[in-house]
């Protein structure tokens, strides 16, 4: 890996592959790296997060996911960023440590969401406390309002944020606030820092603004048309842009009316990619065979630009 390459383009958020008793299931994870470069095009990842149902996993799962994904992304992938969060400090500390001593290029925290920071002071000190556990490593905050209640605006975030976190690059943005990330990114006139969005149907309108590239889960399956339409962007050749954002959106929409989330996820991987990737863990409960029959249909349905 080349982790001070900068971070741009592209993130698999990845699905964390579990045998049908609910074990995680390392032993499929170099074929997933291989999968991601050789198919989607895809040379990042971010481990341990919302799609990989990191807060659904033990501090042993989570340390040893990470040691494989690093493992096995020795010379193939640029960058593993490891998801450290945790509800507990000590624990999400620990993880941090351990990305670490194993050599991720980067890690990421998500908001305490039980016990929530109330303000700007109180999220940045759960933050600091986390990234000083790892001073050589690359911080990022992981922002996902939809998810843990935390509404604290980015925007205000970043004001002195460098000066109580060194180690901070940037943010992976997942909400569909506009407004804030268009606000940080004209804040960021050095671009000093990396704005990665994480709303995979609405990537084209970041992309408008500015953000540098993106996180997400469909870019396991969908990546290399995702990379197309980045080409796209930066041609520039908008029409042919967005061409691919509708269509990512199209099967999109039809998945979300069908229930969509990290269990439909893992099911749509597998039957794309071949890769078993198993059930999620419990409350999340296993993608149905009719969700499986229609999604497959409608991916098979569409009529992407170059021609596949």
């Amino acid at each position: 890996m080349t982790p001070r390459k900068k971070l741009q383009g592209l993130v698999a958020a990845t699905v964390t592959p579990m045998t049908p008793d609910g074990q995680i299931n390392l032993s499929v994870i170099r074929q997933y790296v291989d999968y991601l470069v050789s198919e989607q095009h895809v040379k990042n990842v971010f481990v341990n997060g919302t799609t990989g149902e990191g807060l659904s996993l033990n501090i042993q799962e989570r340390k040893q996911l990470a040691e494989e994904w690093v493992c096995q992304g020795k010379d193939k992938l640029d960058h593993v960023i490891i998801h450290v969060g945790a509800l507990s400090l000590p624990e999400s500390q620990e993880l941090a440590r351990h990305a670490a001593v194993i050599g991720a290029s980067a890690i990421a925290v998500i908001a305490p969401f039980f016990f929530k920071p109330t303000n700007k002071g109180e999220l940045i000190a759960f933050l600091q406390k986390v990234a000083s556990e790892a001073p050589a490593v690359p911080f990022y905050y992981y922002h996902i309002p939809p998810l843990t209640g935390v509404t604290i605006r980015v925007e205000e975030l970043l004001d002195g944020i460098k000066e109580r976190i060194p180690t901070f690059q940037g943010v992976k943005f997942s909400d569909t606030d506009l407004l804030d990330l268009a606000q940080c990114i004209n804040k960021n006139e050095r671009e000093q820092f990396v704005f990665l969005y994480g709303v995979d149907e609405q990537l084209l309108s970041a992309l408008a603004i500015g953000a540098n590239g993106a996180v997400g889960s469909t870019y396991n399956y969908l990546g290399r048309k995702a990379n197309l339409m980045l080409q796209a962007f930066a041609k520039p050749d908008l029409a042919l842009a967005q061409k691919y954002q509708f269509l990512t959106g199209e099967f999109l929409n039809f998945v979300i009316k069908l229930g969509f989330g990290v269990a439909q996820t893992k099911a749509v991987m597998s039957f794309v990619s071949g890769i078993p990737m198993g059930p999620p863990r419990l409350p999340l409960v296993d993608a149905s065979e009719e969700f499986v029959v229609k999604a497959k249909a409608k991916l098979d349905s569409i009529m992407w630009p170059d021609g596949d």
